[in-house]
């Protein structure tokens, strides 16, 4: 298939399902959905992504978009998300890698040798982020088999707060709301503190959103936030004009509720 200028692939990887778009920067519609496939997940804990695979040539014909850019969104899920305080003294490179190496075994208990990790850096506290190197593989290996040039592969927190972090404003919090969880990115001093995923509890109202910040302030000793600026569709109380705490929406796609969570994972940050 030919491909108009501007014009990508989204894939978005959800636990159990994938979701393939054809994004468009400078034509409308810049969102069309091209098809969805179901896998039943593996022990994905020790590598077993082979059903993905499968997926992902059911949904990428061979010699149907040889060329075409291709970026991946994961399920936070399927990544680990942390952040690492600069050990007293060092100067290297090595020493943070080190570092990070041992914080994502005590949080995770995971062998850190079945993870690619990856960062984004700032000096005084460093935030990485993990995908486990089987996934990475039939990504990498569909990807190579369907001639197509891979442009990122990113989970959804650290995809949406690439695209949002700089328009925070001060004293705001980054949350972005996903299925039933609450990812919370902490930020004190202008910048990353701590990334937080938390389970939202059916009804989440007005109270237990105030009463969870105003926890996760005291856990990370900073105080708590004076808005929270956000991903996702939040439930209607949160933004209600007489609401004690104030939220404000940066996204929220067109039609969300009626789309797949690997379909939103898909349409995470734009079409950039």
């Amino acid at each position: 298939m030919r491909r108009a200028y501007g014009v990508g692939l989204r894939l978005g990887v959800a636990a159990g399902k994938v979701s393939l778009w054809r994004s468009s920067r400078w034509r409308a519609p810049a969102w069309t959905p091209l098809g969805e496939a179901a896998y039943v997940p593996g022990d994905t804990l020790h590598g077993d992504f082979a059903a993905l695979g499968q997926a992902l040539e059911q949904i990428l014909p061979a010699g149907e978009y040889a060329g075409w850019p291709l970026s991946v969104v994961l399920d936070d899920g399927l990544a680990r998300l942390w952040q690492v305080d600069m050990p007293h003294g060092a100067a290297r490179l090595a020493d943070i890698e080190a570092a990070a190496a041992l914080r994502f075994q005590s949080l995770y208990g995971d062998p850190p040798g079945l993870w690619h990790s990856s960062s984004a850096w700032d000096a005084r506290a460093p935030f990485f982020c993990a995908v486990p190197r089987a996934l990475l593989a039939q990504l990498t290996r569909v990807a190579a088999a369907r001639k197509l040039a891979l442009i990122f592969i990113t989970p959804q927190f650290a995809r949406h707060w690439n695209r949002w972090h700089g328009a925070l404003k001060p004293g705001a919090w980054f949350g972005q709301l996903q299925e039933n969880a609450l990812t919370l990115g902490v930020r004190h001093d202008g910048r990353l503190r701590a990334v937080r995923a938390l389970p939202m509890p059916p009804g989440a109202g007005q109270d237990w959103l105030e009463h969870t910040l105003a926890r996760e302030a005291l856990l990370q000793g900073v105080p708590a936030p004076a808005l929270l600026q956000l991903c996702g569709a939040p439930p209607a109380l949160w933004l209600a004009p007489a609401a004690a705490f104030r939220c404000q929406v940066f996204s929220a796609p067109d039609g969300e509720g009626a789309l797949s969570p690997a379909a939103r994972l898909a349409r995470s940050g734009g079409v950039a």
